[in-house]
């Protein structure tokens, strides 16, 4: 049994579209940070970081949810990577493009947008320029081929369908009518019945529906200083 530490923001739902996918027995654990529950000790102890997601598998724990799925993947034997040196190859580097482009700057993004407490013009255009660069480039290498590593369906792609469904709220409203064939993969992973099983979560834990002072104080840790 894998316990699965989460909340509902994209990072954790790849990983429980994941989970679902492949099957895999798991206990969730809400994870409210908006609450500051991320930096209690029991929680520090198998996340250094204090982020959400993690797992620990039979007293393996593995943290930051690119690795995760990985990790799952090797475990499983399932949606990984095509055979061969390529396709490895292919795997871990848009797998990492996710990890390293898509996902920071679609949470600067959201930030300096949504919750920064001033506004920071020069911030919102950089973070937005950035998204809309990244998710061009997704565009553009799913021109030709339903999935990012071709055919098949990979966790690449569950990676990328947890930040592409968020692009109303990254970009605004029709955001994401502008990368039609991110669009495609989107409402074809969408469609997938374990995506369904995985955004239940929400039914399962509540979370602190409120971005008050509290809830930036516990996310964006700098502010107690301010």
């Amino acid at each position: 049994m894998i316990d699965f530490y989460y909340n509902l923001s994209p990072n954790p739902t790849k990983i429980a579209l994941a989970l679902e996918e492949m099957g895999l027995a798991y206990t969730p654990h809400p994870v409210d940070t908006r609450k500051g529950e991320q930096f209690a000790a029991d929680y520090v102890a198998i996340n250094p970081n204090g982020k959400v997601p993690a797992i620990v598998d039979d007293g393996v724990v593995v943290f930051d949810s690119n690795a995760i799925l990985a990790y799952l993947s090797e475990k499983t034997g399932q949606f990984g990577p095509p055979a061969g040196a390529k396709g490895r190859a292919d795997f871990l580097s848009w797998l990492m493009f996710v990890a390293t482009g898509v996902g920071p700057f679609s949470g600067q993004c959201v930030h300096f947008r949504h919750f920064a407490p001033e506004d920071v013009p020069y911030a919102k255009a950089r973070y937005t320029y950035e998204v809309e660069r990244h998710f061009g480039i997704l565009d553009a290498r799913l021109a030709d081929r339903p999935y990012l590593l071709g055919a098949d369906y990979t966790v690449v792609d569950m990676s990328l369908w947890s930040w592409s469904r968020m692009v109303p709220f990254i970009l605004g409203e029709g955001g994401l009518d502008r990368f039609s064939n991110v669009k495609r993969h989107h409402d074809a992973v969408g469609a997938r019945p374990a995506v369904a099983r995985a955004l239940a979560l929400k039914d399962r834990h509540s979370f602190k529906p409120e971005m008050d002072d509290e809830a930036r104080r516990h996310m964006f840790k700098f502010l107690k200083a301010a």
